[in-house]
């Protein structure tokens, strides 16, 4: 193999797929990318053994072949080349020599026979969205991780279904920890037919690496083929394997009771939240929220550092509500809510606090009180 790259051309591909390379698998291999060369061209491709990589990108391909290569290393070794043209010429029993004239970098790769298969999807029936709105939907669903070895499937993975409301196609992702769960839904145009299929699951983990591929304009193609996701830009496409299991029953947790809204401003509430979750920790996260006539009082109390209070001026005019949340859940789902105002939607200290933006109703977050 010998050919000839242009560094502007790889070093962004080489830095999105770090996150897939650098996961630990059963394959030592998987921690390197697979470099091939042919007449068209060069592709990369990398793999996870649940995420799967390959991007095609313009190269002067003087021998066809192919070479697998520590992604970290070379990552590092584009990152900082002074050129922007790089020579990879392989050598002999998987040697590789990477550079030009003036910088010689001499890299041992692995046998390209050992990668790991990524699926080959012939046929599958795609449908497009822009771009930004499914970097988006993904940055607003994985915003709740899934905690330490969770071994729940529902928690580990974002419920993903297509739906109609009032003729309206819908792509629809749901996620949560158990402790909270949020929506964020894309309406298509009435007339755009998007594909039927039933609602998957897919890995928060795999979703975050799709996020790193999506650009802020142009349009993406998905497709859920089998048990698999495949999402599809130009010359580059991820395949994800989806998780089996159930998601939760989720549609009557999102209903919002009439007559229970409070507006407030996005930003006062959260910097509010700010000061009021400072003396929070690991064993003291909850926070007090009291619901008074027109004031909303926000105290927290950690025994080993002290305590704190801050009163925001509200319109409420209902029976008193005193309850316990986590401060964490409300800031993460201020940070991706753009209005300026937001609207909170609580019943009473035992059911869950819906937020949502004041106009964008496309984002909707739950939050579950804690046990005072």
């Amino acid at each position: 193999m010998r050919v000839t790259v242009q560094r502007t051309d790889i070093l962004p591909v080489l830095s999105r797929i770090q996150g897939i390379t650098g996961r630990k698998t059963n394959l030592a291999i998987t921690t390197n990318v697979l470099i091939r060369a042919t007449d068209s061209g060069v592709s990369l491709s990398a793999t996870d053994l649940e995420t799967g990589f390959e991007g095609h990108y313009a190269a002067v391909v003087e021998a066809s072949g192919s070479i697998a290569l520590n992604s970290r290393k070379l990552f590092e070794i584009v990152k900082d080349f002074p050129q922007n043209e790089i020579i990879f010429n392989e050598i002999e029993n998987h040697w590789i020599k990477i550079g030009n004239e003036t910088v010689e970098y001499h890299i041992v790769g692995l046998n390209p026979e050992d990668f790991p298969e990524i699926p080959k999807i012939e046929k599958a029936d795609f449908f497009d969205m822009p771009s930004s709105v499914l970097a988006d939907m993904v940055s607003k669903s994985i915003v709740i991780g899934a905690a330490g070895d969770e071994r729940r499937t529902h928690i580990l993975g974002v419920f993903t279904e297509r739906l109609m409301e009032k003729g309206v196609p819908i792509l629809r992702m749901v996620s949560t920890d158990g402790s909270r769960l949020c929506k964020t839904d894309y309406h298509f145009e009435k007339s755009y037919v998007i594909p039927e299929g039933s609602g998957v699951l897919i890995p928060k983990k795999s979703l975050s690496e799709v996020g790193k591929f999506l650009d802020a304009e142009g349009s993406v193609q998905l497709a859920f083929e089998g048990n698999s996701l495949i999402v599809k830009k130009q010359n580059e496409t991820i395949i994800i394997r989806l998780l089996e299991g159930e998601f939760p029953r989720y549609v009557d947790i999102i209903q919002k009771p009439d007559g229970n809204n409070i507006l407030l401003n996005r930003q006062m509430f959260l910097m509010m939240l700010r000061r009021m979750s400072i003396l929070s920790s690991e064993e003291y996260k909850g926070v007090i929220f009291n619901f008074n006539e027109n004031i909303l009082t926000i105290s927290s109390t950690n025994p080993e550092i002290g305590e704190s209070k801050e009163d925001m001026p509200i319109e409420f005019n209902r029976k008193k509500i005193t309850v316990m949340f986590n401060p964490k859940f409300f800031m993460d789902t201020l940070n991706v809510i753009g209005d300026e105002k937001i609207i909170l939607n609580i019943l009473n200290e035992e059911k869950p606090c819906l937020v949502e933006g004041e106009k964008d109703k496309s984002y909707l977050s739950v939050i579950m009180p804690m046990r005072i």
